[in-house]
C-alpha cells in the first residue's frame, strides 16, 4: 500500500545530459500514476537550477551534495560518472527516507522510462506478494539473452517498504556497491546490477521478483512479446535513447524493432519532442552526443538503418 497519506514516492537520479528524458518520465508519471512525488537526486549543478527554476509540482529535489557522505566521497574518484550514478543508485531509497517521515515506500526509477498505464498494476502484484522489496527481471528474448554477464534482473523499476526487512536488502546492496561498482564483468558482479542475482535466495521472505513481465518492455524483449500478443506495458525502457547532432535521435542500437515496438518509440518522441521545446522556451540547453568521427561510424550508422537493427528519427 502506498503511505498514509496516499502518495506514491518514486525516486531518480541524473545529470543535465539525461534532463530531458527525466522530464519525459515525469510527464509520463503525471499521465498515469494518480498522487504521486517523483524525487530527483540532482548530478549536476545545471540540472538543480533548471528544476528548481520550474517549480513543477510533485517534484522534490536532493541536490548531490547533501547526499555524498564520506563513504561515498571516498570512492568517487575511482570511478567514471556512469560507475558512480550506479554506486548512488542504492542509497536513493533511504535518500527519500532521511527527508519524508511520511514515505513507507519508495521505488527506484531509471530515467530513461516511460509510463503507458499506472505503475500501480505492478505496484498492487507487490502488496498481494507481502513481501517487502520487489525487483523486475530483464526477460530477455532468446536472441538477446545476456543474463550470464549483464544479470538476470534489471535495475529500472524498484521498490522498497520502509521495514527492517527492506532496509536489510537495502543495507546490503548499499555495502556491495561502495565496495565494487564497475562498467566490467566479473564473476558474479557487474556493475550495480548482477548483485540482484543471489537476492532470491539469500532474501527469500522479503523480495518479490515482479511476474506480470509482458507488461514491462525494452529493447531486448519488447520485439518478442509483440510476436505473442498487443503489447499493453507499463512502463517501456528507452535505453540508450539519445540526441545525436542537432536533429536526429537514435535508440535501440543492437536490436531489430517490429513496427508495434516502434509505435511505442514514436509516442514517446512525440512527448521528448514537447520536452525539448518546453526547456528551449526557457533557455536552458539540452545536451547532444556527437557522433564519433570518421567513416567507419558514417558505415555502422548506415547499416543500422538499413538493417532496422536501431530506432533512428528526426527530432
Amino acid at each position: 500500500m502506498p503511505s498514509a497519506d496516499g502518495i506514491e514516492r518514486y525516486v531518480t537520479l541524473f545529470d543535465r545530459s539525461f534532463l530531458p528524458m527525466g522530464l519525459t518520465l515525469y510527464r509520463s508519471l503525471r499521465a498515469h500514476a494518480g498522487k504521486f512525488q517523483l524525487w530527483i537526486i540532482c548530478m549536476d549543478e545545471e540540472v538543480e537550477r533548471a528544476l528548481a527554476g520550474f517549480a513543477l509540482p510533485e517534484i522534490r529535489l536532493i541536490p548531490l551534495r547533501d547526499l555524498e557522505d564520506d563513504r561515498l566521497r571516498v570512492v568517487k574518484p575511482g570511478r567514471s560518472k556512469g560507475e558512480y550514478c550506479w554506486t548512488l543508485t542504492p542509497f536513493a531509497p533511504s535518500a527519500v527516507w532521511d527527508r519524508d517521515p511520511l514515505a513507507e515506500r519508495v521505488t527506484y526509477l531509471d530515467a530513461d522510462l516511460f509510463f503507458f498505464d499506472q505503475p500501480e498494476v505492478l505496484l498492487r502484484e507487490f502488496d498481494a506478494s507481502g513481501k517487502h522489496v520487489l525487483i523486475t527481471e530483464h526477460a530477455y528474448a532468446p536472441e538477446y539473452d545476456v543474463a550470464a554477464t549483464s544479470g538476470r534482473f534489471c535495475v529500472q523499476f524498484m521498490t522498497f517498504r520502509r521495514t527492517p526487512e527492506g532496509m536489510e536488502v537495502l543495507r546490503s546492496w548499499q555495502e556491495q556497491c561502495l565496495e565494487w561498482c564497475f562498467a566490467r564483468y566479473e564473476p558474479d558482479r557487474f556493475g550495480d546490477q548482477k548483485y540482484l542475482d543471489a537476492w532470491p535466495e539469500k532474501f527469500p521472505s522479503a523480495v518479490h521478483i515482479a511476474v506480470q513481465i509482458e507488461k514491462i518492455l525494452a529493447p531486448w524483449n519488447a520485439s518478442w512479446f509483440a510476436a505473442l500478443a498487443p503489447l499493453a506495458p507499463v512502463f517501456y525502457h528507452f535505453q540508450g535513447f539519445r540526441l545525436v547532432g542537432e536533429t536526429t535521435v537514435v535508440c535501440g542500437v543492437g536490436y531489430k524493432l517490429s513496427p508495434p515496438v516502434r509505435r511505442l518509440y514514436q509516442a514517446y518522441l512525440a512527448e521528448f519532442r514537447s520536452v525539448v521545446k518546453y526547456l528551449a522556451d526557457r533557455g536552458v540547453a539540452v545536451a547532444r552526443v556527437p557522433r564519433p568521427p570518421g567513416l567507419m561510424q558514417v558505415l555502422r550508422d548506415l547499416r543500422d538503418r538499413i538493417t532496422g537493427n536501431a530506432y533512428w528519427s528526426a527530432l
